[in-house]
């Protein structure tokens, strides 16, 4: 059963971490590839429905602080989808191969955010562009920087399975 001290413990970890990184004033290119990494991370880690839970509370957390604007409001949803497709799609394929997991769930959600701005939300244009291809981009980058950061963390002699339940 996921719901266990362990989980909630390591997932609202990684969704501090993941907010540290959004009000720590970056511009977009540093932080979305960090937010991304932490979403890579919790699915390496603790699991595909972590990974969910800190995709889903990451965007509506940044809007309730302020970090996204009223104007973006409409595209939230979206944002939760698209993060929690790149874990679930992630999660599915990382033992698989890890690059291409890491492509296919990039890709899926840089198309769900860019058909949404396509097709279903109005939002400024600059804010439409910043959810088309830079997201394609940040999902990349987020986990190439996962990668790395779980291999340092296994040659460091974390194992993954000290976060995950027996």
């Amino acid at each position: 059963m996921f719901l266990n001290i362990k989980f909630l413990t390591y997932t609202a970890v990684l969704l501090a971490v993941a907010l540290v990184f959004q009000m720590g004033g970056f511009p977009q290119p540093v932080t979305g590839p960090l937010v991304n990494m932490v979403l890579y991370i919790a699915v390496l880690f603790v699991g595909t429905i972590s990974g969910v839970v800190v995709g889903i509370f990451t965007p509506i957390i940044a809007y309730i602080r302020g970090i996204l604007p009223p104007p973006l409001m409409p595209i939230i949803p979206f944002i939760a989808l698209g993060n929690a497709v790149l874990c679930i799609l992630f999660g599915m394929f990382k033992d698989k191969t890890y690059v291409g997991a890491l492509i296919s769930a990039s890709m899926v959600k840089f198309l769900i955010l860019f058909l949404a701005v396509k097709f279903l939300v109005d939002i400024p244009e600059a804010a439409a562009q910043m959810m088309s291809f830079p997201q394609l981009l940040t999902a990349l980058g987020g986990g190439f920087l996962a990668f790395l950061v779980y291999r340092a963390l296994v040659a460091a002699g974390v194992d993954d399975s000290m976060f995950k339940d027996e």
